[in-house]
Parts: C-alpha cells; sequence; structure tokens
C-alpha cells in the first residue's frame, strides 16, 4: 500500500511485529527470475467477525499495529484496543477513522485523527491461495482504505525485497474505482505495476474483493470479475518475489501522498466494514 505519485514510500507505522522502518531497496536482477519455492500447499484462515458488538478482533489472528506514517505523509494515529477496531454484534469488523486528538503527536504536529491497522503476522502466513475480503469501503476525501499482503522477511529482507501483494485499494476521490498492485525490487512505489477496476459507487454496499495467487501467478477479481492477472514476464527482467509466505493486512488511512487530505467535504466518522476474511 504505497502512494501513487514520484515520492511515493512505504507505509510505516510504528508496527507491533514488523520493524519501523521499511525502505530497503532489493537487488534488481537481469532476467525475470523467482524465488525458490516449496511444494505448493494452501493454507487457510477463516475470520467472519462474529461475537458481541464492541469487542475486539480475535487476539490469535489479527495484531494492531500503532502510531503514525510520516513516509506517506497520512494523518491518522494508529491505535489499539477497541476505540478504532470493533466488531459490531451482526458479523462485521469495523475499522473507523475519527476525527480526534488521539493525545500523542504526528509527523506534522498534535494528531488529528486515530483510525486502526491489523494485520496476521505471527499468527498466520500464506505462500499461495484464494485470498478473498467481503467489504464495505468507506467514503470521502482524503479515505484510503486497503486489503493488502507483505512478505513475511520483511524483517530480514527489507522492502520492497520482502513484495507486496495489495489486493485491494481506494482513494475517496474515486468512489467508483479500486486498485490492485504488486511492488517489488525495481517496480516499487510510483512503479508499482497494477490496474485499476472500475464499478459502482464501492461505498454504497459490500463486494468482494480477492486474488487467487499461485506460483508465478496473480489473479485480481472483484465480486469474481477477473480485472487483472500478473506473471513474472511483468516486472521488467527484476525478481518475482511473490513466492514465499506473506501476512494479511486491513488498515483505514487518513489523508497522505496518494489520495490527498480531507477537507470541508469529508464527514467523520468514516468507516471500513468487513464481513468476513478468507484464505483458502
Amino acid at each position: 500500500m504505497s502512494t501513487r505519485n514520484s515520492a511515493r514510500w512505504r507505509r510505516t507505522a510504528r508496527l507491533l511485529a514488523v520493524p519501523a522502518t521499511l525502505l530497503v531497496a532489493g537487488t534488481v536482477v537481469t532476467a525475470p527470475q523467482s524465488q525458490a519455492a516449496p511444494a505448493q500447499t494452501f493454507a487457510s484462515f477463516t475470520d467472519d467477525f462474529d461475537g458481541p458488538a464492541g469487542s475486539g478482533v480475535d487476539g490469535s489472528k489479527w495484531g494492531h499495529e500503532t502510531g503514525d506514517n510520516v513516509n506517506n505523509h497520512e494523518r491518522q494515529w494508529y491505535t489499539d484496543g477497541t476505540a478504532n477496531a470493533a466488531l459490531d454484534g451482526q458479523g462485521h469488523l469495523v475499522i473507523t477513522a475519527k476525527k480526534e486528538n488521539s493525545g500523542n503527536n504526528c509527523w506534522y504536529g498534535a494528531c488529528e485523527y486515530t483510525s486502526a491497522r491489523l494485520n496476521t503476522s505471527g499468527k498466520f502466513t500464506a505462500s499461495s491461495g484464494h485470498v478473498e475480503a467481503r467489504m464495505k469501503l468507506p467514503r470521502g476525501q482524503g479515505m484510503w482504505p486497503a486489503f493488502w499482503m507483505l512478505g513475511s522477511d520483511i524483517g530480514s529482507v527489507g522492502w520492497p525485497q520482502c513484495g507486496e501483494i495489495d489486493v485491494m485499494e481506494n482513494v475517496g476521490f474515486e468512489p467508483n474505482t479500486v486498485h490492485g498492485t504488486i511492488h517489488g525490487p525495481g517496480y516499487s512505489g510510483s512503479a508499482g505495476i497494477g490496474a485499476p477496476y472500475s464499478g459502482p459507487n464501492f461505498s454504497d454496499d459490500f463486494h468482494t474483493y480477492a486474488v487467487d495467487w499461485s506460483q508465478d501467478k496473480i489473479v485480481w477479481s472483484v465480486d469474481g470479475n477477473a480485472y487483472q492477472t500478473r506473471t513474472p514476464a511483468d516486472v521488467g527482467g527484476n525478481q518475482w518475489v511473490f513466492n514465499h509466505d506473506f501476512f494479511v493486512i486491513l488498515n483505514l488511512a487518513v489523508g497522505g501522498y496518494w489520495p490527498g487530505d480531507p477537507d470541508g467535504s469529508t464527514q467523520f466518522p468514516q468507516q471500513l466494514v468487513v464481513d468476513y476474511v478468507h484464505v483458502s
């Protein structure tokens, strides 16, 4: 989940399970080259977010990342607990972005917004499979929801060498468009390889966002409609870094280089409502 301009950077909240600085460049090779993959196995993960209203996520499946993010110039402070990420009692996880002072200092001064970012690092990883979430997106200028994955070796090799798979990103000024992207060594930041998918206003209702991921191939879909396929032939002679374990991330950012900051038209609170996350 990276910004979409010439100053594009990795988002680097103060992670609980991942180093805070992810700006380590990978090695560029002269021909498409895949990481060696073990015999393909499909890991399984299911969270339907069943539980009483106001309760937190299952701690055996998800961890919270906390802090701000100077590299993308996002405006939110990511919190833990249930203030910004809680179940609604109707089978949904609700990640809420609020306009409020968290009592913390962000890169620009006193933080003006709070939100949440959750990941499965140290709890669940997969190296292939069908990765799917059904979600209703927030709306408004400055909103930046995402469902994505990072290579679990990020702590040792850094980003983008670890690889990043953005299953779904949306920015509030494009309510009818979502994006799927891969980032790796030589094709990260503004050079990330991806495609948009245009449809209805994705904040009006739930939609299903997925990738079908196998060795040397990733296919993106929305509501079962495949719209993009990527293989090692697409990475311009650079290294394909997606044949290994990744963990899953859900977050709702506020502001940043790509979406721009909220303005007078943006209404708060805003919510990313997640019906389920399944990996099979």
